[in-house]
């Protein structure tokens, strides 16, 4: 596609959502402009499993992660912060791939059919349309803006979202290693303060990350010693990074990670993925949100079109009861399992419980993911 300065949709951002939403939009003549910061391959601060519900809908994109390798998920455990262990088989399953090959997978699908600007969006005014600025001083015009920026933007900053306005107590941590761990499973192990995750990806290496707060963190000063002193309480990680060698010259870090409640739509930018609502990592469904919410705005947009209507506020309230419909309950599923896991009483009578029911552990994963995507 030959670069204009003019669009039907510009897309800032290129993880998971944005190239989803995209890629879905290239394959029905859309005039798509993304613009991403970071060119392709590149690592990200990511969980790396993702349910199978989005599936069959990557596959309708014409993407199929076991092609390149992704590992095939089947089983869940889960231990507390003392070591105690819960097993089960996951309702639905999922695959393991990095965020280095998934996205970059996804990028080269759509590279072909749409215009890719690598460059950092300054600003975004509205008026009856778009006008979306640069760091290199670029001015494109588009009817409507997705916004895939992520967790947390400059671009956030510049709308005045009000979640920016509040600290975060969340840092995240995550690096791969060389390691003994199953190839189909997943494990979300609790220290004090925060909850690592564990997962192969399709190059055999575990990638392990993990959250904690900066008030458990802070009083170590470094990665090796917190991991040491914190993460190692928990025998199952002490295990793992006695034993793990690091494929990573150093791990990757975010910090100010927020799960304040977010808009779906604001300033008529349409979030998708993180830019929208954020689950805690510990529920495993991050990144299928990201590409499900990805569908929802192609969708509806495309419907929109396809009727021949200019009613962005129609399209707007659409989206908006979309999302909400699908993604509120399990926001809050997600702050609810996380308060019992922070909470020593409430984990070990969760843990006794689960132990007498087995069927609780699955019966909680449904409620934090959806049912297959057609």
């Amino acid at each position: 596609m030959t670069q204009t300065n003019t669009y039907d949709v510009l897309i800032v951002g290129g993880g998971l959502a944005g190239l989803s939403c995209a890629l879905h939009l290239s394959k029905h003549d859309c005039k798509v402009l993304l613009i991403e910061k970071q060119s392709y391959p590149h690592h990200k601060v990511c969980g790396e499993y993702v349910s199978n519900e989005v599936l069959p809908y990557l596959n309708s994109l014409e993407i199929d992660p076991f092609q390149f390798g992704a590992k095939k998920i089947t089983n869940f455990e889960i231990s507390s912060k003392t070591g105690t262990l819960l097993s089960t088989k996951l309702p639905l399953g999922g695959f393991g791939m990095s965020r280095f090959a998934l996205d970059n997978l996804l990028y080269e699908a759509v590279s072909s059919n749409i215009d890719i600007l690598f460059d950092t969006v300054e600003n975004i005014d509205f008026n009856t349309n778009f006008q979306v600025s640069t760091l290199t001083k670029q001015v494109f015009t588009a009817e409507y803006v997705v916004g895939a920026f992520g967790k947390r933007s400059n671009i956030d900053t510049a709308l005045h979202r009000p979640f920016m306005q509040q600290k975060s107590p969340w840092l995240a941590v995550k690096a791969h290693y060389k390691a003994d761990f199953s190839n189909d499973t997943v494990g979300l192990h609790n220290f004090k303060g925060g909850y690592c995750g564990l997962s192969r990806t399709e190059t055999n290496a575990v990638n392990a990350c993990y959250l904690t707060t900066y008030e458990s963190f802070k009083r170590f000063g470094n990665i090796p010693d917190f991991e040491a002193a914190v993460l190692s309480k928990n025998p199952h990680l002490k295990q793992f990074y006695n034993t793990a060698t690091p494929l990573f010259e150093k791990p990757l870090t975010i910090s100010q990670i927020s799960f304040q409640v977010k808009q779906p739509v604001e300033h008529h930018i349409f979030m998708v993925g993180d830019s929208a609502g954020l689950i805690h990592p510990l529920c495993g469904n991050g990144m299928a949100m990201a590409i499900h919410s990805a569908k929802i705005f192609a969708e509806t947009y495309l419907k929109h079109r396809k009727n021949g209507t200019k009613d962005r506020e129609a399209l707007e309230n659409t989206y908006t009861l979309l999302w909400n419909q699908t993604f509120l309950k399990r926001l809050h599923t997600g702050r609810k399992i996380q308060k019992l896991l922070l909470h020593p009483t409430a984990t070990s009578v969760g843990f006794s419980v689960a132990k007498l029911f087995p069927s609780i552990v699955p019966s909680i994963i449904k409620k934090t993911h959806g049912a297959p995507l057609v």
